[in-house]
């Protein structure tokens, strides 16, 4: 069973991806031999200075192999090695890809063929998330999958966009399983665990969501993507460091431009100058990846049947834009009591749902 040394090998903290690596190399890509390494070999090893080798044995004798593989397996989350044949190809191409991929929700929904990185700031503007949602309605119900952070801003956006145009969606996350961060994002974890992709982590359960985390995350939103959207990046920022992850991955970078008067877009210019494609809408996606796409078969949906009139009139209103309550009510004319009777029962058929600002929006 060489998963257990796999396993065992991720959770502990000290090390990082590279030295596994080396590790795994010098023992000729056996991970057992490479877990139970002792320090005369361990000196041997090129680029491995002899107190990193001696801090490694001393976390690797607190560990317990066996330990690790039951925990994972009790706790139902799933998990690739780079040894596994499904394991994503791009990411396995990247200079450090990392050795275990824990991860929740249903890989073969995803199209790894065609995976579209989007990164921005996490004080994102409103014009810079309008942007992005033109962009993303315009790839609506085709064979892409949106890949990102997880985080708030644009991360968030993107996904929330790739679930409301029927794309499936990869999120990436800077900690364990354990932990859900930020804490906001609870439901659209959920979302894309239960149908919409999947939320990839290298990081074994019990590591928290420690800041220096969040950079190396960077690397997997970019290494699983043949291209990057840039939507909005300051100079100092980790959207930044994304495209240049990117540029470094031999993948294509591409920037929406916005207003030359946000500090956010100081970064897409200095991009865009130095030879960075430029989007304003899908096609430009499509060109510079040069992909043609699928457009999913949309079939009838039996729970829009035998809606009453005043059910059919509030989805109306609602599929041209979200609508918060009480202008649902002056348009429909409805009574308080009975329009939230509706409301509710419109949630309950899994046509609506209730979205930011407390507004009312389609599924």
């Amino acid at each position: 069973m060489k998963n257990k040394y796999w396993l065992a090998f991720s959770s502990i903290e000290g090390i990082g991806s590279k030295t596994v690596e080396k590790l795994y190399k010098y023992y000729n890509n056996d991970i057992e031999k490479a877990f139970n390494c002792n320090l005369n070999d361990l000196k041997n090893i090129d680029g491995l200075s002899v107190k990193v080798a001696e801090n490694f044995l001393s976390l690797r004798d607190k560990i317990n192999p066996d330990d690790c593989y039951k925990k994972i397996e009790q706790s139902g989350i799933k998990y690739l090695t780079i040894e596994d044949s499904n394991y994503p190809k791009l990411l396995k191409e990247i200079s450090n890809p990392p050795f275990v991929l824990y991860y929740k929700g249903d890989l073969s929904i995803c199209n790894f063929e065609k995976t579209v990185a989007v990164v921005g700031s996490r004080k994102a503007s409103t014009n810079g998330k309008q942007s992005l949602k033109k962009i993303i309605d315009g790839l609506n119900n085709t064979d892409i999958c949106i890949v990102s952070g997880l985080a708030l801003g644009i991360d968030t956006c993107a996904h929330k966009l790739a679930i409301e145009n029927n794309l499936k969606t990869i999120g990436v996350i800077a900690s364990g399983f354990d932990y859900i961060y930020p804490t906001q994002n609870k439901e659209l974890y959920k979302q894309i665990e239960n149908g919409h992709g999947v939320i990839f982590t290298e990081y074994y359960p019990t590591f928290k969501p420690l800041s220096f985390r969040f950079p190396q995350r960077n690397r997997i939103v970019t290494g699983l993507s043949y291209g990057t959207i840039v939507v909005e990046a300051a100079m100092k920022s980790g959207a930044l460091i994304s495209a240049n992850l990117t540029l470094e991955q031999g993948r294509e970078l591409m920037c929406i431009p916005g207003s030359i008067t946000n500090p956010n877009t100081e970064g897409i210019y200095k991009l865009l100058k130095c030879g960075a494609t430029m989007i304003t809408e899908s096609d430009d996606v499509l060109e510079a990846l040069n992909w043609e796409v699928k457009v999913k078969e949309v079939q009838s949906d039996e729970k829009y049947k035998y809606l009453s009139d005043e059910e059919q009139s509030i989805v109306n209103l609602i599929k041209i834009e979200p609508l918060a309550f009480d202008i649902i009510q002056n348009r429909t004319k409805i009574n308080t009591d009975e329009l939230l009777t509706f409301l509710t029962m419109l949630e309950l058929k899994g046509i609506i749902n209730q979205v930011e600002g407390d507004r009312y929006s389609i599924c």
